[in-house]
């Protein structure tokens, strides 16, 4: 079973400083059918304008993702941590008891365009971390590559949380499989450009949740990039 999630439906703020697409009720957004699938609880694709960002904030029990698709953000936090994230580059923030942080664009003239990812943690009140790292171009291009896991399979970060995040840059014309195992679900949400999974088209921005499926063939129509989620 296929259910789409189209882009023209997520919820949509524009705050001048922030452009925001939620695909499941967050903040001021709430839609009793977009709650989250699975584990997952957030996908918020943001556009952050020049010299804008988020403010220190706390966070709990939440494993977050970041995901950079073109300029650069910058992150503090109570762990000490700071750094720019880059595109190509993953952050992965386990709250645990509690973490604060501020998320900030530090160009003077370029905006920030990213995904934004919160899954539910397998256990609650573990001690908060933080890391990242850069996944090259090559090791993702026309093949899924595991960018998080919990085991830190295949030099992926480690999440708290029983799922997978595979992200893959795929050509026109080219297909890639994913196996799906029983009793695992996946979304696969389609950062740019288009592709056909199996009778189902997706463009930028949409997404798709998968259930009772032994496999996903996504076949690109142009140059497009995804992320997939293996979920519990």
């Amino acid at each position: 079973m296929k259910i789409l999630r189209p882009a023209n439906e997520r919820g949509h703020f524009d705050h001048g400083w922030l452009d925001t697409y939620h695909s499941f009720s967050f903040g001021e957004y709430r839609d009793p059918a977009h709650m989250g699938f699975r584990v997952l609880r957030v996908i918020n694709e943001d556009r952050v304008a020049p010299g804008q960002g988020f403010g220190t904030h706390p966070h709990a029990d939440m494993e977050i993702i970041t995901y950079i698709v073109s300029g650069g953000l910058e992150h503090r936090d109570s762990l000490g941590t700071g750094s720019v994230i880059t595109p190509g580059e993953l952050q992965v923030m386990s709250a645990g008891t509690g973490i604060t942080h501020s998320e900030f664009n530090p160009s003077a003239d370029e905006p920030v365009h990213l995904y934004q990812i919160w899954l539910r943690p397998a256990e609650r009140g573990m001690p908060p971390r933080y890391d990242q790292k850069m996944f090259p171009l090559a090791d993702r291009h026309n093949k899924l590559c595991v960018v998080a896991s919990p085991d830190g399979a295949d030099g992926s970060l480690v999440i708290g949380q029983d799922a997978r995040l595979l992200a893959a840059t795929i050509d026109a014309g080219t297909a890639i499989d994913f196996p799906i195992a029983s009793g695992r679900h996946a979304w696969l949400q389609i950062v740019r450009g288009s592709l056909e999974c199996g009778d189902t088209t997706m463009a930028a921005g949409d997404g798709l949740a998968i259930s009772d499926e032994s496999s996903l063939q996504p076949k690109a129509i142009q140059e497009s990039e995804l992320l997939l989620f293996d979920l519990p």
